[in-house]
């Protein structure tokens, strides 16, 4: 059983031949007996770069702990990310979109040298989590993504809730003399009150939607915060839930399919998610090789209705949806 299992990194650790791949691992906490469990890439897009992924750390230990006690054996290794919300107005947008091949190609190449069993990936953040969900089609291992989750929202000046979108609308009321300069810098300071993504349906809870509806993360994923004991309890459970991935065999390509990539998009309508859907799914689709064009968001769009009241073009966000009883994507 532990053969079939593992057989994959067996090509890393199996065989008197790779004695020198073994003594390098044991330097870095391998038992006898790990050689013979399946090998586990755990890809944490951590950085305090954004809050989208400042927490992500916490996160992918939880997700080990769920590996282990399911008996597989974790590696942990990161990736670059971008903040788009930090990024925009300036050059460094630039950076924005190819930062999602970049992540791609990091996962892909970690995980495809050490011949990793099956992946557990943890991203919160614009570009790394659909550049995840396009590694784990090509390498095409057993896979599951986490979400980071989205953050909690701030208490404006009147005792209102806000969010990300608050204080870019309280730079205009500020340009306007709507508001004074410590009105301003009162939203400044409570927009943003912990870690998670951005609250509304902008792309990070977009995409964390679009991927729980593909069955690439656990129910309710997309809509858990960040900042909870049920997303570090989602978190484990994800770990244990990619070892009964690797023991059936199901891999990423046998869920990315046509009929997935509709329930997804069909999810982002309902909910009036971002529009750079449209971008991150034709991607995910390519790497699948399944044929979806433009076409058929045009086809899901004239027929699907818009349900939801969220940001931006309503006035919720993510966590109200959460206490209303959340996901999960099943439509």
């Amino acid at each position: 059983m532990a053969e079939d299992l593992s057989r994959r990194s067996l090509t890393t650790t199996g065989g008197d031949r790779r004695a020198p791949n073994r003594a390098m691992l044991r330097a870095v906490g391998f038992q006898d007996e790990d050689f013979d469990k399946p090998v586990v890439g755990v890809a944490s897009l951590f950085s305090d770069i954004t809050p989208c992924n400042a927490h992500l750390d916490r996160l992918a230990l939880k997700g080990r702990e769920g590996v282990r006690a399911a008996g597989g054996v974790p590696q942990t290794f990161g990736a670059p990310t971008v903040s788009d919300g930090i990024s925009m107005g300036h050059p460094g947008m630039r950076y924005s979109l190819v930062s999602r091949e970049v992540i791609a190609d990091s996962l892909e190449t970690v995980a495809g040298a050490m011949n990793h069993d099956g992946l557990l990936a943890f991203g919160g953040c614009d570009k790394n989590m659909p550049g995840c969900v396009m590694a784990m089609a090509r390498l095409n291992i057993p896979s599951v993504f986490v979400y980071g989750g989205s953050i909690l929202p701030g208490v404006g000046p009147h005792g209102e809730d806000v969010d990300i979108v608050s204080i870019f609308e309280a730079v205009g009321q500020r340009q306007s003399g709507k508001i004074d300069a410590a009105t301003l810098k009162k939203v400044e300071c409570e927009s943003c009150p912990g870690h998670g993504s951005c609250g509304g349906m902008y792309t990070a809870n977009t995409m964390a939607s679009a991927i729980e509806a593909l069955g690439l993360c656990l129910p309710y994923g997309a809509s858990t915060p960040a900042v909870s004991a049920g997303k570090e309890r989602e978190a484990f459970a994800a770990g244990r839930a990619l070892m009964g991935c690797i023991a059936k065999n199901i891999r990423p390509r046998d869920l990315i399919t046509r009929r997935s990539l509709e329930n997804a998009y069909t999810f982002v309508l309902a909910l009036g998610g971002s529009t750079n859907a449209v971008l991150h799914l034709m991607a995910i689709a390519r790497e699948a090789g399944v044929s979806w064009t433009l076409d058929d968001f045009d086809r899901l769009g004239a027929k699907v209705p818009h349900l939801a009241d969220l940001k931006p073009g309503g006035k919720h966000v993510m966590f109200d949806l959460y206490r209303v009883g959340g996901t999960p994507a099943v439509m």
